[in-house]
């Protein structure tokens, strides 16, 4: 199985450091100058790369610190046998490097413990966020039957302007959107740019408005200067200490927000969230898995049943009308590339189900939008409606 090159050295490095003291192992300066004591016939450049290998081991994720600063990189992915798979441009494609056993163990440790979670036996499954907020998903024996299973989805550090992700003259219309406070969701698969595309919209709210983002992994870097994030907190092993998406929206709505932003809806918030956006917090934002715009609508149904409140269908679905104005299609593109497919405007359903109109697709804007119900007095018109 291969390791990194001077597997041995920087192991030897490593653990005499950590014995004398452990704040000399992430010092670059100290590590160079013992490896260049422990091993004087190292060539300089392996000095270097030596050094780096072992701060990134005691400070960071060891091996796979290489990777997580490649920028064209946006998933890693440890297999259960040690075998190292990245994510390029929408492609996958398998590494040289190996992780033996004991490095992956100590890899999860040094992902959850930091965090105050765990990942063992009676706890295999844990969900967590790395500094920079790149989100990790870790699986663990006995329902890693392999061994254990690290996915790591990389943090966008720069940002993407929406212009970026959309045909010919669909940012516009989402700025427009956007700026006349519609309610907008974005849907889309696993992987497809949801978090993108709402970060791209987020980034085009006005710089005075009170945002308050909710996500389950804090994701989201909005520029605005009044923006407080809220982020969800799983059980402890004991059962204790979970606060839930839901009731993370419940207190927004307490927050004075001029916006709310949800992260991601999977089940019964979606009541909460559209009775936020029914209840003055117009020009709202959030995502769900859907394949169309109309799924998406037909998803939120199914969430907003799943409340337990016994609400009738037809209730749910004039909810949904109501509240919502826009729904952002976001898909992976032929070659890897993410963008937005489709914009479909809410409309008033018949009783057979919910109804979208085709504003744009793939090629562009199709259809001028029906002006927004909750349109503010400062948001002009788009300039392909004047």
């Amino acid at each position: 199985m291969p390791h990194e090159p001077h597997h041995d050295v920087i192991s030897g490095v490593h653990a005499r450091l950590l014995g004398h003291d452990p704040s000399r192992a992430t010092d670059l300066g100290r590590v160079r100058a013992e490896v260049r004591h422990a091993h004087p016939l190292l060539p300089h450049a392996d000095v270097a790369a030596v050094a780096s290998a072992v701060a990134a081991r005691a400070g960071g994720l060891g091996p796979l610190e290489p990777l997580l600063t490649d920028l064209s990189i946006t998933e890693v992915m440890v297999n259960g046998g040690g075998a190292v798979w990245v994510e390029r441009a929408g492609s996958l494609s398998r590494t040289d490097l190996a992780l033996a056993p004991a490095e992956v163990e100590l890899l999860v440790e040094r992902i959850v413990g930091p965090l105050g979670l765990r990942a063992d036996r009676t706890c295999p499954v844990a969900d967590a966020r790395l500094p920079d907020g790149s989100r990790v998903n870790v699986v663990v024996p006995p329902l890693a039957v392999d061994g254990p299973c690290i996915t790591i989805r990389r943090f966008g550090a720069q940002a993407i302007p929406i212009g970026a992700l959309c045909p010919p003259g669909v940012d516009d219309l989402l700025a427009w959107a956007v700026r006349a406070k519609a309610n907008i969701l974005v849907s889309g698969g696993t992987g497809a740019g949801k978090t993108t595309v709402l970060n791209a919209l987020g980034a085009l709210l006005p710089a005075a408005e009170r945002v308050v983002t909710v996500e389950d992994t804090a994701e989201l870097r909005l520029p605005g200067a009044h923006v407080v994030r809220l982020e969800a907190r799983p059980a402890t092993a004991d059962g204790l200490g979970a606060c839930t998406i839901r009731e993370l929206v419940h207190n927004a709505l307490r927050m004075r927000p001029d916006r709310i932003v949800v992260g991601e809806v999977r089940g019964a918030e979606a009541l909460d969230m559209l009775w936020a956006m029914n209840t003055g917090h117009e020009g709202s934002l959030s995502t769900c898995h859907a394949n169309s715009p109309v799924d998406a609508l037909r998803r939120l149904e199914i969430m907003v049943l799943s409340a337990g409140l016994d609400l009738p269908l037809v209730a749910v679905r004039d909810q949904i009308t109501s509240a919502l104005d826009l729904v952002v299609q976001v898909s992976r593109l032929p070659g890897g590339a993410r963008g937005v497919t489709a914009v479909g405007e809410v409309i008033d359903p018949p009783l057979d189900g919910p109804r979208i109109r085709l504003l744009a697709d793939a090629t562009g804007v199709r259809e001028l939008p029906l002006r927004p119900p909750r349109a503010v007095v400062d948001a002009p018109d788009p300039s392909w409606a004047r």
